[in-house]
């Protein structure tokens, strides 16, 4: 198949002849400078999306998709509306969970954290949670009214081990001759946990529902179930159906809506990355810009003998914007296959490590989306191609009468 002279001689104009050497140095430059760009908007996009990614499994290890809970403070007949939940489309499991804020003490240390009572066997169905258990088992709260398991922060924050004894202090308790007292029952540490996240790590403890229950005296009574479904991105619609069905005065809540504020930011600080990022690709194309200013002025009397020879103004402008455009194309490609190596090294074999007690990971996490990497790369080639219009329309007005006068 024959080739468009356009195209051969825009391959041909990529090399120049040896006494313009700069020429094809400045090429070189605005090549690597778009490869240098891709490669550094693939890279932080990727470890952006991976520090997402390990975000949300934490976030959705310790907590259910949804949560239906009750304006009223206690949901009575938890059981038979357990039952009716599971009956939703996308529902994959339910389990019902008891709540409260208390203060947690050994010896002299005292910290408030959140308990929640649980129902182990639907636990382990419903969330993540029995994965971050370090030391211990979840199985362990089943049948006993005196065990908690509680996050590592918070052991360390206590000094506390598994088989120590510890205090929890509800505010709210019995009646004295000097008014409220305390209620105070001691729990022995059956596991301890480490999510990852400072919030869980010492402000989260975990009993069985009948501890929970009895402590804070619901007897038969919950404060809400947790639902997990098949597609924790599709919460939206199944939760919409919930709230529609169950209707006042139960309150259906998702992972989402009470992660906003997070998720959010989270966003806004990938969008501003991404912005901040893309002007190294649009410096490179200034360097392109540059490149076929120089070489326009470079074959000024190739182009005047084109001209008279029949090639039109839209004839050398595509020459010109065709150059401009592989040079952003093969820089785009190099830069993505470049970042895409990188990405696959720092996720492979861990080379960045991070400080465990800093950061809560281990390594460099890095997670490659298919939608980031195809705007990244339709973005480069974009903004490569326009930088072409302006050099290639100066070429395309070039009078070849001018140009041949002193030949």
């Amino acid at each position: 198949m024959k080739l468009p002279y356009t195209f051969l001689i825009a391959f041909r104009y990529l090399k120049s002849r040896k006494r313009y050497k700069s020429i094809s140095i400045n090429t070189i430059i605005s090549l690597m400078g778009v490869i240098v760009g891709v490669m550094a908007l693939i890279i932080v996009m990727s470890v952006m999306g991976g520090f997402h990614n390990d975000l949300y499994k934490k976030i959705l290890g310790v907590n259910a998709h949804i949560v239906v809970s009750s304006y009223s403070g206690n949901i009575h007949l938890y059981k038979e509306l357990t039952n009716n939940l599971n009956k939703f489309p996308g529902v994959v499991s339910t389990a019902p969970f008891v709540m409260g804020q208390v203060m947690a003490a050994h010896r002299n240390n005292a910290q408030g954290v959140i308990i929640r009572g649980i129902i182990p066997k639907l636990e382990k169905t419903t969330t993540d949670f029995d994965k971050y258990i370090k030391k211990g088992s979840l199985i362990s709260l089943e049948g006993t009214k005196n065990s908690i398991i509680i996050g590592q922060e918070l052991a360390a924050a206590l000094g506390v081990t598994i088989g120590s004894d510890i205090d929890i202090v509800a505010p709210m308790g019995d009646i004295g001759p000097f008014g409220m007292i305390p209620k105070t029952r001691k729990f022995k540490v059956a596991a301890i946990f480490e999510v990852g996240m400072y919030e869980y790590d010492s402000n989260l403890a975990i009993t069985s529902i009948e501890a929970a229950q009895d402590f804070f005296d619901l007897p038969d009574s919950a404060n809400g179930i947790e639902i997990k479904i098949t597609d924790a991105f599709n919460v939206k619609t199944i939760s919409k159906q919930i709230r529609d069905s169950l209707g006042y005065p139960f309150s259906v809540r998702d992972w989402m809506d009470m992660n906003k504020n997070l998720f959010s930011a989270l966003k806004l600080e990938k969008l501003a990355m991404f912005i901040i990022l893309i002007l190294v690709v649009i410096v490179a194309s200034f360097n392109i810009v540059s490149t076929l200013i120089m070489n326009v002025i470079e074959k000024e009397r190739e182009i005047a003998i084109l001209k008279t020879m029949g090639a039109t103004n839209q004839g050398i402008m595509m020459i010109f914007m065709l150059q401009g455009f592989l040079i952003g194309l093969i820089g785009t490609l190099i830069g993505l296959a470049g970042g895409t190596i990188v990405c696959y090294v720092l996720d492979t074999w861990q080379l960045i490590k991070l400080p465990g007690d800093v950061y809560y990971l281990t390594h460099l996490p890095v997670k490659m989306e298919p939608l980031d990497t195809m705007i990244v790369t339709i973005s480069a080639i974009l903004i490569s191609f326009v930088s072409t219009i302006y050099p290639a329309w100066q070429a395309s007005k070039l009078n070849p009468v001018e140009a041949l006068r002193f030949e």
